[in-house]
């Protein structure tokens, strides 16, 4: 059975590859089908998609490319995040709501710079963009900005000092709970997943609690495979799964030159997402959805 990537990002949010590009170092890597999960963002879709049918139609190699996003949410002052796939990404009240996010990081984004040039540092939201045009800034780009100009000596030291959410430079964006994501996601015809829950270090009974209401609220997968679970991660993940009927998803959050080691669709080496989770995902799909063909 082939194998899937059902978490993903391009330049377009925090990553180094282009959508485009993306899609071809998919078929490279032999994957039967990847989903392009930007934060917050749906601007490189249509590039990847596109892509992928031109190959097709060329008589090229090609893959099926799964429309997505990663909504970053706030749950108990966690970060918590939510991948949509199959989302009707076109849908003129989906575009709206998004773009309310777009607004809300932009202003976040202006604040933090302030911040940082208040500690000393050439820095400026502009300067930003003008280093990843068409990009959502992440904090991922403040990172790369810090250590490539030498204010900090590794990108992991520009959190600690400057960037994580306990520093007096962190700005908060507005709070987008991830029961409101996921009821985003719906509207949209697409299929909510909480994202990597292991890294949210809640602890079992909070988890579950969080897994639970989220069921109530809409839930419909789980990512039970993912770059970084140990074994141990993998059997809890399924487990939850299986305690609430949830889909099994996985992918890799490949970030191409962003994440040294992790590679699309093996992550650090040992990571399998099989064909048969998608096929699983799509027999689930809301009847809203635009590429449900029941």
């Amino acid at each position: 059975m082939k194998a899937v990537d059902l978490h993903t990002h391009s330049s377009r949010s925090d990553g180094s590859y282009a959508p485009a590009e993306l899609v071809d170092y998919a078929i490279e890597k032999g994957l039967c089908a990847v989903a392009l999960t930007d934060h917050d963002t749906t601007e490189g879709l249509s590039e990847a998609i596109g892509h992928a049918g031109r190959l097709a139609a060329e008589g090229k190699p090609s893959i099926e490319v799964i429309p997505g996003i990663e909504f970053s949410t706030r749950h108990d002052d966690k970060d918590v995040h939510v991948v949509g796939l199959y989302i009707n990404y076109d849908a003129p009240a989906f575009r709206a709501r998004l773009q309310e996010f777009v607004d809300s990081r932009t202003s976040r984004n202006i604040k933090m710079c302030r911040n940082l040039q208040e500690a000393g540092i050439d820095i400026t939201y502009e300067a930003l963009i003008e280093r990843s045009p068409n990009a959502v800034i992440t904090r991922a780009h403040y990172a790369s900005f810090l250590y490539e100009n030498g204010y900090v000596k590794s990108r992991q030291e520009a959190f600690t000092r400057y960037l994580g959410d306990h520093t007096r430079y962190f700005v908060p964006r507005e709070k987008v709970t991830p029961a409101q994501a996921i009821e985003l996601i719906l509207k949209a015809g697409g299929v909510p997943i909480l994202a990597h829950p292991p890294l949210y270090h809640m602890g079992a009974d909070k988890l579950d609690r969080l897994v639970c209401d989220l069921k109530d609220a809409g839930l419909m997968g789980i990512e039970a495979l993912y770059s970084t679970y140990s074994h141990q991660d993998e059997r809890d993940m399924i487990r939850l799964a299986e305690k609430y009927d949830l889909l099994l998803s996985g992918g890799s959050d490949f970030h191409g030159a962003n994440k040294p080691d992790l590679d699309l669709g093996s992550g650090y080496g040992r990571l399998f997402v099989p064909q048969s989770c998608l096929e699983e995902i799509k027999k689930r799909l809301p009847h809203n959805s635009a590429y449900n063909r029941t």
